[in-house]
């Protein structure tokens, strides 16, 4: 790959319209500390506003994709003072599983290993997501006192109903990818080593297509709590931006003249 980059906790690279972050602190299975999650919100916006990424992928180094909050050390979930929110959550996590939510591009999640606490969110809140045999989801918070976060307790109920939220968020059970797969919970559960191919091939196919993908995932997110006509009157508005794009244009002359269309992403 080129236009490789490396910071503290984050390494990043692009090739082909398609921007990979990969969470760099192995020796934690990328626990998400407040240095990682820093890293994370910086590489992720620099995807964002490069016009050479059409998409992005988000994986994890070594053995895990991500593990979690960092409870060893920094801001973390634990408050024995005081009233009021965790300042961990609103001031860090929070704005960034937001700012995931709310991406112009799409996003993919390429999950090797254990995907545990936030780790859960960060997968989930990615647009389509692959997973390794060996990978499992883990919302173990009942073992810690403590309660879902990053968006848990949202994404879950509305991705595999009431009833399955409740057994994992409440009794803290491993989910395997496999059952994850059969659930609906990600697209795809693949062999170890075909993790990051089955991802790439999700996130290839996503760059070579036109802008409006952007538009298609954000009206996708919305559509979890729009009511009807506000929904309709989204697509509209989204199809009236994605008429005026010059993919649209490339699009239309392609069916007409009977060809592959060669979308830009613009």
């Amino acid at each position: 790959m080129d236009g490789a980059q490396t910071a503290s906790k984050v390494k990043t690279q692009v090739e082909a319209g398609v921007g990979v972050i990969t969470l760099s602190d192995p020796s934690t299975l990328n626990a998400a500390g407040v240095e990682l999650m820093g890293d994370l919100v910086n590489a992720f916006q620099a995807m964002v506003d490069d016009d050479a990424v059409r998409t992005i992928v988000i994986t994890g180094e070594g053995r895990g994709f991500c593990s979690g909050a960092n409870l060893s050390g920094g801001p973390g979930r634990v408050s024995d003072s005081g009233k009021g929110p965790n300042q961990a959550l609103i001031k860090i996590y929070n704005p960034f599983v937001t700012q995931l939510r709310r991406s112009p591009k799409p996003v993919v999640a390429a999950v090797n290993g254990v995907a545990a606490g936030v780790g859960v969110s960060l997968a989930l809140a990615c647009d389509l997501a692959v997973a390794g045999e060996s990978a499992y989801f883990l919302l173990a918070f009942r073992r810690i006192g403590l309660v879902p976060d990053g968006g848990a307790t949202w994404l879950l109920p509305r991705l595999v109903g009431k009833a399955r939220a409740m057994e994992l968020m409440l009794l803290g059970e491993k989910l395997p990818a496999k059952t994850a797969a059969e659930w609906g919970l990600i697209n795809k559960c693949v062999p170890d080593a075909e993790v990051m191919d089955a991802a790439m091939a999700y996130a290839k196919a996503l760059a070579e297509g036109p802008a409006s993908l952007g538009l298609t995932r954000n009206l996708v997110w919305d559509a979890l709590d729009a009511p009807w006509h506000l929904q309709l009157e989204a697509e509209a508005y989204s199809q009236g931006d994605a008429g005026r794009t010059e993919d649209a244009r490339e699009g239309v002359m392609a069916f007409v003249q009977k060809r592959p269309a060669q979308f830009k992403g613009r």
